[in-house]
């Protein structure tokens, strides 16, 4: 919401949130309850131009720029070599821990995944299968088609049970300045409603 409110691209919507959380970090609670459930945080973010995907590990990040086909997050790191901004100590974070040698191509989702943090175990099948629900439709997709693909419980995309997708959002972002931008929100907590 910052990053919205303080930035007019989505490469400086980039910029706010990484130097927030270089400032206070991020925690908390994922949940309402008192049980503690805490995990990364990934972020799609874009404009009419550009977008990028933020995933975060605690105080460290990197970022990948989307320059072409699709793209998609789930509750997972999903960045791995190419990283295109990063935290200025995240490599040597890793290596003073022992998770990466300094030899190997560095792997942001292999080395960050996990560390500190909640494992969600059905978080893998779920993004591989919203995956290909996007490639599926890749050079075709339309509102109404992501409006299917975030309503689809067989995917686990739309989740039900102990964890309970809340909400789902569209946009239309046209690249042509004199076209409105539009944004679709669910109206009730279950996106297949």
């Amino acid at each position: 919401r910052l990053g919205l409110e303080r930035a007019d691209t989505a490469e400086k919507a980039l910029t706010v949130i990484v130097d927030l959380l270089q400032k206070y970090g991020q925690g908390g609670n994922c949940m309402e309850s008192s049980m503690a459930f805490t995990y990364h945080n990934s972020f799609l973010i874009a404009d009419r131009k550009e977008a990028w995907v933020l995933e975060t590990s605690g105080k460290y990040w990197a970022a990948e720029k989307i320059e072409e086909g699709v793209r998609n997050i789930s509750n997972q790191l999903s960045i791995t070599t190419k990283i295109d901004r990063q935290h200025p100590e995240l490599k040597e974070y890793a290596k003073s821990n022992g998770w990466w040698d300094g030899e190997k191509e560095f792997d942001f989702a292999a080395t960050y995944s996990y560390v500190n943090t909640a494992r969600m175990t059905t978080t893998r099948s779920r993004y591989c299968e919203g995956y290909k629900l996007l490639n599926k439709h890749k050079g075709s997709i339309t509102p109404e088609i992501m409006m299917e693909i975030l309503r689809d419980k067989e995917s686990g995309i739309n989740m039900e049970g102990g964890f309970m997708t809340t909400g789902s959002m569209v946009s239309v972002l046209p690249q042509q300045p004199n076209l409105p931008c539009i944004h679709f929100f669910t109206g009730t907590p279950d996106p297949a409603r």
